[in-house]
């Protein structure tokens, strides 16, 4: 039998306006708004249905839809666009339009049951909310910077600061694990926060998990006899950009990681396969003190 008549899925193509869904294994297809209504209705019909409900990750339009089911108590899984990417590649599917996204995002999740992720814990959306205001905040105010706008600007970042201290504080889990991570030379408080909200899985996966989940495991291209060169990609493109600043800092301040760094240079290796493989180094060990 076909995986995907095994279980009940709705696959959803998420827009800033509309939900396009696709069923299975019924292949029942339907439009909702992108709104309080539209999630009413979604999560009404996965009631009835019995469905787990999945979607890509659109960089924050899916979240009140998640929330929402999340809220109903209804399954739901996030997919990472380039693993739908492949699969639509590997299916021949050349024709794209939210509906056939729907189906494809659905039959992918019949076919790799195992794949995406749960929505997080409460507190660590409201971190990585919070660090997406901090981010877009100061996108927006360093383009015309003055003195004024500097001052407001420090305060604005220090009262962030202070929201993600209170929210760290006031979870024991969340305090003790932002303790061991802060303990390893190299992660200081933005890395660990950006760890605690960007990869809910530390201490629950292994340790190549933890560097493909953040995109810093190599991926090789070999056929037959030709070995291609290795090269990192896709994962969770903030939290590598914060973990190659982290590995900057441990390269130079971190007993066991300078060690390895230095070595590496020793050995003729351009500066960033050093600095991305002490970022490798680093996910490692703290995915490693968490568990």
């Amino acid at each position: 039998m076909d995986t995907v008549t095994q279980a009940t899925i709705i696959g959803i193509d998420v827009s800033r306006d509309w939900l396009d869904i696709h069923c299975l294994p019924a292949g029942k297809c339907a439009r909702f708004p992108n709104k309080v209504k539209g999630h009413e209705q979604v999560a009404q019909l996965a009631c009835e249905l019995g469905a787990l409900v999945c979607f890509e990750a659109t960089g924050g339009q899916e979240w009140q839809l998640w929330v929402a089911l999340d809220d109903a108590g209804i399954a739901t899984r996030q997919l990472p666009p380039a693993q739908i990417k492949a699969f639509a590649a590997s299916r021949g599917t050349r024709a794209k339009t939210d509906r056939i996204d729907a189906e494809l995002i659905a039959r992918f999740m019949a076919f790799r049951p195992d794949a995406g992720r749960a929505l997080p814990h409460r507190k660590l959306r409201l971190l990585a909310q919070i660090k997406a205001q901090g981010k877009l905040g100061s996108a927006e105010m360093f383009a015309a910077m003055d003195e004024d706008l500097k001052g407001l600007l420090d305060r604005q970042i220090a009262e962030l600061e202070a929201q993600i201290e209170d929210i760290i504080a006031t979870d024991e889990c969340l305090a003790t694990t932002a303790d061991i991570l802060r303990s390893v030379p190299g992660i200081g408080p933005v890395a660990s926060t950006m760890l605690l909200a960007e990869m809910p899985e530390l201490g629950q996966i292994n340790g190549e998990q933890a560097a493909a989940l953040t995109g810093l495991a190599p991926i090789a291209h070999d056929s037959g006899a030709m070995r291609g060169k290795r090269a990192i990609g896709g994962g969770r493109r903030l939290l590598r950009r914060v973990m190659f600043q982290a590995a900057l800092v441990a390269s130079h301040h971190n007993p066991v990681l300078k060690i390895f760094a230095n070595r590496l240079r020793a050995a003729g290796k351009p500066h960033k396969v050093v600095i991305t493989a002490v970022a490798r180094k680093l996910v490692t060990i703290v995915n490693a003190l968490c568990k």
